[in-house]
């Protein structure tokens, strides 16, 4: 019944525009199932569902891989927005952000969780990106340089 109950409401949330514990069960309860809203509060935190913002304001609730989907373009958007270079010395590569942006850019790179890098130091508007090798600074001020706005 659990597992029953908790795919329907994968499914509910992926056809539906769902804000609230009330209007999820109203859902289950139209699709024959019966739960009380301490049960979907429950369900809500097994699942690892998370309310988003929705484009026409207001919320709704997304499953994980969503929201971690969401949170990346995010962070995609932040790091390359606050991009001014980016150059690399063997394995150190220096990234230039506009002012006061580092710390966001580089949180941005660190969630990204390039498997190239070995880790990242963020000062006011410069990052220092310790890379596995060489060779990975040079793809990563690549990758940078992509990311860059032109």
């Amino acid at each position: 019944m659990k597992s029953a109950r908790q795919m329907a409401i994968l499914d509910i949330i992926n056809r539906l525009q769902i804000g609230t514990q009330e209007e999820l069960a109203a859902a289950l309860q139209a699709e024959g199932f019966r739960t009380t809203q301490a049960t979907v509060s429950r369900d809500i935190r097994e699942l690892g569902l998370r309310k988003v913002a929705v484009a026409r304001g207001g919320w709704r609730y997304a499953p994980p891989e969503e929201v971690r989907s969401e949170l990346t373009d995010r962070f995609i958007r932040i790091l390359s927005d606050s991009l001014v270079s980016a150059a690399s010395s063997g394995a150190l590569v220096v990234v230039k952000t506009l002012s006061g942006s580092a710390g966001a850019a580089c949180q941005a790179l660190d969630s990204l969780g390039w498997p190239e890098v070995l880790g990242t130091l963020a000062g006011d508007n410069t990052i220092l990106l310790v890379a596995r090798s060489a060779e990975d600074g040079l793809q990563l001020v690549e990758r940078l340089h992509g990311m860059m706005h032109v």
